[in-house]
């Protein structure tokens, strides 16, 4: 969350989120409180990706959501048994509009894509790349791109996959590494920028050196997670990068 700059971003009079995987809406639900209390009149667009409906209901059946305003908790029940949620003056613009995209996310954010519909802050937030590939592959992270502002658009994700990290570079995006509290690895953060990125460490850029890099692919976005798994490992064996061993060794001794 603070990797996105979201509190000095809410300042503004509006924002737009792109929540990929929203899962049981912890990063929809920080983002609005931290907003909200910054600026209460901030208006704000939520576009989430999610394929089960029942984990965000399961979040809420659990209790998992009481630790958020009651405002944020309303807007969380409705997101999960509405699909959509507004909240504001119908006659004036809205403090909330949030709409829930139930499905793969491959053809979710088409729609998104040909609307030219942009956003501020993109939470990528899918199972690992081993388990979920289909979200973490060049052609996916494209779309994420289109849907990005060029000017002052961020994506933040936990992952620092070399694989990720690559194919946010093939999608014309500029990297740089996040630092979470309480996480031993760095996650990522992208944008069409390359200016007031924080910097990566002389062990990540070495990192997308070698064939840990070679990204996952989907040309037709259809493809089933072995396919996608399957594909890279050949396209990994016979890549001319470096063998990504040596580079894990060399590291784990530095260490």
């Amino acid at each position: 969350m603070e990797a996105s700059n979201l509190t000095k971003r809410a300042e503004g009079n509006s924002l737009k989120i792109l929540d990929v995987c929203y899962g049981l809406g912890y990063n929809t639900a920080a983002a609005l409180e931290a907003i909200w209390q910054v600026n209460p009149r901030c208006q704000v667009e939520v576009q989430a990706l999610e394929i089960d409906i029942e984990v965000p209901r399961s979040a809420i059946a659990q209790g998992l959501t009481q630790r958020y305003p009651p405002e944020v908790q309303g807007v969380l029940d409705a997101i999960a048994t509405q699909g959509k949620v507004e909240l504001g003056d119908p006659d004036s613009n809205k403090k909330l509009l949030a709409n829930f995209r139930l499905g793969d996310a491959r053809q979710q954010i088409q729609p998104l894509v040909e609307a030219g519909w942009q956003a501020d802050v993109v939470f990528l937030d899918p199972f690992s790349p081993p388990h979920c590939p289909q979200l973490w592959t060049v052609e996916f992270l494209q779309l994420v791109a289109s849907c990005l502002n060029p000017y002052s658009g961020v994506i933040v994700t936990y992952s620092c996959a070399a694989a990720v990290r690559s194919a946010l570079k093939l999608s014309g995006l500029s990297i740089g590494s996040t630092h979470l509290g309480g996480r031993k690895w760095p996650g990522t953060i992208a944008q069409f920028l390359s200016e007031n990125l924080p910097p990566l460490s002389l062990q990540e850029i070495e990192h997308l050196q070698t064939r840990a890099a070679v990204p996952y692919r989907d040309p037709n976005l259809q493809a089933t997670a072995e396919d996608i798994l399957s594909n890279r490992l050949k396209e990994q064996n016979t890549s001319t990068l470096l063998p990504t061993k040596p580079w894990r060794l060399r590291w784990q001794q530095r260490c």
